[in-house]
């Protein structure tokens, strides 16, 4: 089923869930799902998460409740495998008090001792003897980054190391895949300011403006190149294969975001499509990554590119959010970037089911004189970012569900911890 059965009907569904849980918390949800789902049948696993979750008490799943659930609940993953799921009496009755907020920890503190020299290890990556390649190269690489990646990789590395019965350590692998996911994702933020035409990046200017195009992208071009290097020093094929799939991803993403739908529903899959390309990919592939350095059951690997995809997938949804909520000084680029690119989000694409004048605007992708102050005011005047908000919520729901079936470790908690604060970030 398309993803774009999400508007409409989709629509009109998440306004009703959304009044109704709000004030659930993502620790209610994962007692739930501890409690139910994860011990529930194969055949009614995804349907208890819907019609038995907060306010649907009893109704059967609509046509785009089935769909969601079959975006995010990967039909390889029917959890009867009793080998690799742990469960535990004190899971299912009292999983409040495993989870609480006060146990949780604190994920840049679990992490911090592994990414400290994470930096330097990069800038040595890039050690050229050419003093301004290695200025550029070096250029977003201050510490000054929010590190969430590299942060995710580690802490789901030492969270499977622990579930397959080995001490936490990271191993030297998983570390250099650390790396190499930050050295990924900031060559295709130095590509992506080329394109857009970008003149600020957190919070300083863009190598583009500072540099020029032509050197930016050979920045980009550069880094990858380095990333490559460091990739096949692991020595694991299948690592390196799933680590290429990213960056075929972020090109595809890209090459997406040019395009637009005329279809209202088409327009929703692709750009949930596009979400998963350009940002959750990378995030995916790099917890499988360091699963498959670990562990070789392939089971324990969808989970950790499950956990990777619904937090990536949920992060871009609240970045969309940002744009319309955040001022410049927070995000440490100018807001509403997105609609004067020309770029339909989803708190546009939800508003455009109670304001239809958005579709002309997204067809012509806000090009007219006016197009985004007015799209801008239809935003706020409709729930599309309240509804962008709490689709974000439930890919982060799923995400918990699957790091769930982990041994209990603080990395573990520290990843679901990590969910509510995606959802509750401001930049």
């Amino acid at each position: 089923m398309l993803l774009g059965n999400m508007a409409g009907t989709w629509w009109r569904q998440c306004r009703r869930w959304s009044t109704n849980c709000t004030t659930a918390s993502l620790f209610e949800t994962l007692c739930y799902f501890n409690g139910r789902s994860v011990s529930s049948s194969a055949s009614s696993l995804g349907r208890s998460s819907w019609s038995s979750g907060p306010g649907n008490e009893g109704q059967p799943p609509s046509a785009t409740q089935t769909h969601f659930k079959t975006l995010t609940y990967n039909s390889s993953l029917v959890r009867q495998k009793s080998r690799f799921l742990y469960r535990t009496t004190q899971q299912h009755c009292c999983c409040r008090t495993t989870h609480s907020d006060a146990k949780l920890k604190d994920p840049f503190t679990l992490a911090q001792r592994d990414l400290t020299s994470l930096y330097d290890d990069i800038k040595k990556e890039l050690f050229v003897s050419k003093d301004e390649l290695k200025f550029l190269c070096d250029y977003y690489f201050d510490g000054k980054g929010k590190a969430i990646r590299p942060m995710i990789v580690v802490l789901m590395a030492r969270a499977l190391n622990i579930h397959s019965n080995r001490s936490g350590d990271l191993l030297p692998g998983q570390r250099a895949i650390a790396m190499i996911t930050e050295m990924i994702h900031t060559a295709s933020l130095v590509h992506d300011d080329v394109i857009d035409g970008s003149d600020r990046r957190r919070g300083k200017r863009t190598i583009n403006e500072v540099w020029g195009e032509k050197k930016a992208i050979l920045a980009g071009d550069f880094i990858l190149s380095a990333a490559s290097m460091a990739l096949a020093r692991i020595g694991n094929i299948t690592v390196v294969k799933v680590l290429s799939q990213v960056i075929e991803d972020l090109v595809r993403g890209e090459f997406m975001q040019l395009g637009s739908k005329e279809n209202e529903n088409e327009r929703f899959k692709h750009y949930l499509e596009k979400t998963f390309k350009k940002t959750a990919s990378l995030i995916a592939n790099s917890c499988k990554a360091v699963s498959i350095l670990v562990n070789s059951d392939p089971d324990i690997h969808e989970i950790a590119y499950e956990y990777g995809k619904n937090v990536g997938i949920a992060f871009q949804l609240v970045d969309d959010v940002l744009d319309f909520t955040s001022g410049a000084s927070n995000l440490g680029k100018p807001s509403a970037a997105d609609l004067k690119l020309g770029l339909a989000t989803g708190p546009v694409l939800f508003a455009c089911q109670q304001f239809p004048e958005l579709h002309a605007m997204i067809m012509r992708r806000f090009s007219s004189n006016g197009d985004v102050d007015r799209a801008w005011q239809y935003v706020l005047q409709s729930d599309g970012v309240e509804q962008t908000s709490f689709l974000a919520k439930r890919y982060c729901q799923e995400a918990i569900r699957q790091i769930s079936m982990l041994r209990p470790s603080p990395e573990r908690d520290a990843l679901i911890r990590l969910t509510e604060m995606v959802l509750t970030r401001d930049k």
